[in-house]
């Protein structure tokens, strides 16, 4: 482990054919839950200035518009961590060559997975849900995951945030009035299965939330929040930790004064660029790729 101090695409999150026909390299962005697939419009519309080429896909069952998914999300109802990993695989199959991942969250889980699994060039991974083999947990990670755990009958419901809870947990580094705004702008139902997933993961060995940190694969940099209380900064080390005998490349980064909220809020830009140095450091950059 080495450790280191627009719009969104024009194609369908359904349907990514018309891609093949573009030669830059694919840059695929994995939300995760709560947030939708839009919130990553202006990270597509900088890495397209960057001369890659960025999409957005959805989880499966995600309505592409945000209205329609706080309005018709129970499509999206019982959703776990196997059947969006083979979702984002089916994504990932339709491009004309391996893309890099940049993931938030359960996305940045879901990124580590896909990555070490030989389906990406590499991948960022911003302030990742944990996997099995991470026993580090906060008191303050614990109190944000209460209202869904408490009730086993939230593994196959859809949730829904109210802004109160949202500033509390997600957006707890800005200002109320910026939450409020990201509450309004980002942010949509979520299924609780994942996360029930993730809190038994130590408990479950056929667990789907794992990671072969062993695997032969692409550059991963890791990205913790320093003032998140969803996934502290000390979860995402923690997962770092758990790389130490990987032979492929590693890297920790932490994104000093952030939340939850880092790739939505005021800050998303620091967080895109230190992702784009990244990139540029192990050659998974447009130029490099046309070589």
């Amino acid at each position: 482990m080495t450790p280191v101090g627009s719009l969104r695409s024009p194609y369908p999150s359904t349907d990514f054919d018309s891609v093949q026909s573009v030669d830059r390299l694919p840059v695929v962005f994995i939300h995760g839950l709560w947030l939708h697939a839009s919130s990553w419009d202006p990270w597509l519309e900088l890495f397209r200035e960057r001369g890659y080429e960025p999409v957005a896909p959805g989880w499966p069952g995600e309505p592409e518009a945000l209205p329609a998914a706080n309005a018709f999300p129970d499509p999206m109802a019982g959703t776990g961590m196997r059947e969006a990993l083979t979702h984002f695989e089916d994504v990932i199959s339709g491009l004309p060559r391996p893309p890099v991942l940049v993931g938030h969250a359960f996305g940045g889980l879901l990124a580590q997975q896909l990555l070490a699994r030989g389906s990406a060039a590499g991948a960022a991974a911003i302030a990742p849900a944990q996997f099995r083999g991470v026993r580090r947990l906060s008191p303050g990670q614990l109190r944000t995951a209460l209202p869904v755990l408490w009730n086993p009958l939230n593994r196959y419901r859809i949730l829904r945030q109210s802004p109160q809870h949202f500033r509390k947990t997600f957006a707890n580094a800005v200002s109320e009035r910026e939450s409020n705004d990201l509450h309004a702008t980002c942010v949509m139902p979520a299924p609780g299965r994942p996360l029930f997933q993730a809190a038994a993961a130590n408990l479950n060995p056929r667990t789907p939330v794992r990671v072969d940190t062993a695997a032969v694969r692409g550059p991963l940099l890791l990205a913790g929040a320093g003032a998140d209380r969803v996934v502290p900064a000390s979860v995402v080390r923690a997962a770092a930790r758990r790389y130490r005998s990987a032979a492929s490349p590693t890297e920790y980064v932490e994104i000093e004064g952030s939340g939850h909220s880092l790739v939505v809020d005021h800050g998303w830009r620091i967080v895109a660029e230190t992702v784009l140095g990244f990139l540029a450091r192990h050659g998974l950059t447009p130029e490099a790729a046309d070589r």
